[in-house]
């Protein structure tokens, strides 16, 4: 069976206060993913969560997904879609068991059963198993089990109430920050929130033919070659940008005990990603020299403060290019880090763990949360998340407060 795996689109995106969505990026993207969809003809299409980038997405950003899975839909693809931990689980899965009649199988809020699709190729059946981003609490809440105080158990136990049978063929879809027996991938940019917190062992995933991962803005397969995440289509941040080939992943499953054959199949952004760092002469005359054009650039001084003069040499050439200057920082030792260009929108673009890790770091001389308080602010995060009210606000309930109260009481017995 030969299906694509994909994650983390974050339709609605913004970077440094440029839209992905009203510059083309995404639209872009999407137009480039259907017309290699139509030229692979994968038998379905898996998306492992963060579909949006915010639980409340935009007008347009709902209409992207939109016409990107009427498309597909239209095609006769079975698309199999969970909700992950930037999406509203309730928003995503509206209208899911109509959607499920046009092979459209969404997973937006996690139950004590998950739910699963089967099909079937020369080799037998394949199941496919559906489990949006999980939670402690949330997980203790559906299994009734307050006993799950941590990711990796409330993952073993929900699994472990499946009746899945494991002499045939099956696939996992999941958005979670999975380890390797406690070693982390190299974290940075749109994942410095990530690291330390929420990790889930990948033996928690044995007996799975293909673990099709979601969470992670990298593309690598974590303990086992069949625990893969898909990675981004798009960079979120330039430190991403050292993923040189961007792509869903193309897996293509035999018989039973076979190893899945899995590639990346790139697709070039609208707009390049680039940093640029180094002293002051030395970038002004590579630059010069350079014909690149359309791209979104980071500058990093090295060895002299940010200057008028700089600054406007740097936006004349870059703007003569089609191109957007994202960022220019001085890292000369003297000044520390400075930036030229102000983050517009910077603040808006940023979860509220992100803000919070911000404001502590300001507070506390540049030290960043311990993983115990990072724990704890993604919790509170993600009960606002998944508990908006129907009106689309996003004030806290009475029920989100006291939960949290009683897991923070919870962390202080464990201690």
């Amino acid at each position: 069976m030969k299906f694509l795996h994909l994650a983390d689109l974050h339709f609605g995106k913004s970077i440094h206060g440029v839209s992905l969505l009203e510059n083309g990026d995404q639209s872009a993207w999407v137009c480039r993913f259907l017309k290699l969809v139509k030229e692979l003809r994968p038998d379905a299409l898996l998306i492992a969560g963060d579909v949006y980038d915010r639980s409340a997405p935009s007008g347009d950003a709902v209409a992207l997904l939109d016409s990107m899975l009427t498309s597909l839909a239209e095609a006769g693809l079975p698309i199999l879609m969970i909700a992950g931990n930037h999406d509203s689980g309730q928003r995503l899965s509206f209208g899911g068991r109509l959607l499920a009649k046009q092979n459209l199988h969404i997973s937006g809020v996690l139950s004590k059963e998950l739910a699963h699709v089967t099909l079937s190729d020369q080799d037998g059946p394949v199941t496919f198993w559906l489990m949006p981003y999980v939670f402690p609490a949330l997980a203790a809440q559906t299994l009734e089990d307050e006993t799950i105080r941590d990711y990796d158990t409330a993952v073993r136990k929900l699994l472990a109430c499946q009746n899945i049978d494991f002499s045939e063929r099956n696939v996992l879809v999941a958005h979670q920050n999975v380890t390797a027996d406690g070693k982390e991938a190299v974290r940075g940019g749109s994942e410095s929130m990530v690291g330390g917190v929420g990790q889930v062992d990948f033996h928690a995933f044995d007996g799975f033919d293909y673990v099709a991962l979601g969470h992670i803005h990298s593309s690598y397969p974590i303990g086992r070659k069949a625990v893969r995440y898909a990675g981004s289509p798009l960079c979120c941040h330039f430190e991403e940008t050292r993923q040189p080939a961007r792509g869903p992943l193309l897996v293509e499953l035999g018989a039973k005990g076979a190893d899945p054959q899995i590639t990346v199949q790139a697709i070039p952004p609208l707009h390049p990603m680039r940093e640029i760092r180094g002293a002051w002469e030395e970038i002004r005359d590579k630059e010069l020299q350079n014909a690149s054009r359309g791209e979104y650039l980071r500058v990093v001084l090295t060895d002299r403060r940010i200057t008028p003069e700089i600054a406007a040499f740097f936006r004349s050439l870059f703007k003569g290019r089609d191109s957007i200057l994202m960022e220019l920082v001085s890292e000369y030792a003297p000044f520390g880090e400075v930036s030229a260009v102000p983050e517009a929108g910077a603040a808006a673009e940023k979860t509220i763990e992100e803000l919070f890790a911000d404001f502590y770091a300001e507070r506390c001389s540049g030290q960043a949360p311990s993983p115990q308080e990072l724990t704890l602010l993604q919790f509170a995060g993600e009960r606002l998340r998944h508990a908006a009210p129907a009106d689309g606000r996003q004030a806290p309930a009475m029920q989100d407060v006291e939960a949290l109260l009683t897991f923070t009481l919870k962390q202080e017995e464990d201690q």
